[in-house]
């Protein structure tokens, strides 16, 4: 059974939460010793006994077995077992690597101590076998590449117990960055991370691996932007970014949309963008469509105004007329639609653009230079997975082992801001600044989808909400409103 979406909880009602790589984390850590004074063996202190907590809240009773490891996390998950044991609970800690700090995080309380090269591997699978719940303590956000032998053996002995497993700060072999997963990993059924979520953890494959992820406090001084290339689109950020409506606001200051999309029998994805635009607070839509739409769309949403693409004055007046526009729902690959594509873009007036579906496919095929559109005006790309592959060259599954460093790429390559649709969906501004979406999942894996998306990121943007923004809300509302 693939394991739950990832949700953040931010103790002490923390707005923002930003997902760190294995090198961010550390310039943290060094910031909080040099920088602010901090003791080391405190942060560590601090660390395992929310680690314990959260363990006690959860698996209230039982033995609890930490399979330790040599670095910091090994240290954490010591510190977790001396706290339960305080706590009046029955612990062991199955050491997976030669530790010489033992008896300084354990204080004398009675932890049994198991090592594991004293263990046949059925007798491995005996320690893990009794508890309660198990702590991976196995490897740290820095590790890099294949687990070792001896670290593979533990992290496969976890996973082969029956009882659940919690991670601290990351899984066990998988990468802090990109998720990757070398060999072997440890699939969690909960990940404690200390200050900042590991990027890893959100994205694929790690976010399987990671569980229930859960964001604690122990230390750290204040983060920002400046320490962190990525941030994760929850509740607090959503609050933040959208756009403030005046209470005297009309149709006429809501913002205005212009929706290019439906070529001759696709009125549906005009009609699903638009409405999608509509119903998240933009002021006014026009429709610009294959003339054969004009009585499906008039009929379906009258509160919609109709264009004719083919019409290129018409077209123009539109966007000048609008606030924002979104291109290539349903538009199709003619010649026509090409057309309706570069007035839009080359002729018309520049206004914030959300290119999407064939608009981006017209512009692989070299109908619009993506650089020169972003040159004048904001601009959003919105592709999934086989769109970009087209734009970028980048195959699938190379996306799929960084998909943050793919959508960067074509960010810093025509100067747009790039949402690389899947799971998680990502936004990515050209310098390099990313939002990781925390709300969708499989449940938006329906045809049209692709075209509300467009027509919720046209509207913030018609809204005044930049590109990047208005990307992040746009997949914050589409994963809220998929999960009622």
């Amino acid at each position: 059974m693939n394991a739950p979406t990832p949700s953040l909880v931010r103790p002490y009602g923390r707005a923002h939460v930003f997902a760190a790589t294995a090198e961010e984390a550390a310039a943290l850590d060094r910031r909080a010793v040099e920088g602010y004074g901090a003791a080391e063996p405190a942060l560590m202190e601090a660390a395992g006994r929310a680690a314990a907590a959260l363990v006690q809240r959860w698996h209230p009773t039982g033995r609890v077995v930490a399979v330790v490891g040599s670095g910091n996390n090994g240290g954490d998950a010591l510190v977790a077992l001396r706290t339960l044991a305080a706590w009046g609970r029955p612990v062991r800690a199955v050491l997976a690597a030669d530790r010489g700090d033992d008896a300084a995080l354990l204080r004398g309380w009675d932890v049994e101590l198991v090592r594991d090269t004293d263990l046949s591997d059925a007798a491995l699978r005996a320690a893990l076998a009794d508890a309660a719940a198990l702590l991976d303590g196995v490897l740290g956000t820095g590790a890099r590449g294949a687990p070792r032998e001896r670290q593979a053996r533990a992290i496969e002995a976890l996973n082969a117990a029956e009882a659940p497993v919690v991670a601290l700060d990351l899984p066990s072999g998988v990468d802090a960055r990109t998720g990757a997963v070398a060999s072997a990993a440890v699939r969690a059924r909960a990940t404690v991370a200390f200050g900042q979520p590991k990027r890893g953890c959100l994205l694929p494959p790690g976010r399987d691996h990671a569980g229930r992820l859960v964001a604690v406090e122990i230390g750290f001084p204040p983060a920002g932007p400046d320490d962190f290339q990525a941030r994760v689109i929850t509740p607090g950020w959503a609050a933040a970014h959208r756009p403030r409506r005046p209470s005297d606001a009309h149709k006429g200051t809501a913002g205005a949309l212009l929706v290019l999309a439906g070529s001759p029998g696709m009125a549906g994805a005009a009609l699903m963008a638009a409405r999608a635009a509509l119903r998240t607070g933009v002021g006014l839509v026009r429709i610009a469509s294959s003339p054969g739409n004009r009585e499906i769309v008039q009929a379906a949403l009258p509160e919609a105004l109709f264009v004719d693409a083919s019409d290129a004055a018409a077209l123009v007046a539109a966007a000048d007329a609008s606030r924002a526009v979104v291109a290539g729902p349903g538009l199709g690959r003619s010649g026509t639609a090409a057309d309706a594509l570069r007035t839009l873009l080359q002729t018309a007036p520049a206004r914030p653009t959300v290119l999407d579906a064939d608009g981006l496919n017209l512009a692989a095929e070299g109908a619009v230079d993506l650089g020169a559109v972003a040159a004048e005006r904001p601009l959003l790309l919105t592709p999934h997975p086989g769109e970009m592959e087209r734009l970028s060259g980048v195959s699938r599954a190379r996306q799929a082992t960084d998909r943050v460093g793919a959508a960067r790429a074509l960010a810093e390559r025509t100067g747009a801001v790039v949402l690389l649709k899947g799971l998680p969906s990502v936004v990515v501004d050209p310098q390099g600044r990313a939002l990781i979406d925390a709300t969708g999942d499989s449940d938006l894996a329906t045809a049209g989808m692709g075209d509300v998306l467009a027509g919720v990121c046209g509207s913030f943007a018609a809204q005044g909400a930049p590109p990047a923004d208005a990307g992040g809300l746009g997949l914050y509302h589409g994963g809220r409103a998929a999960r009622r």
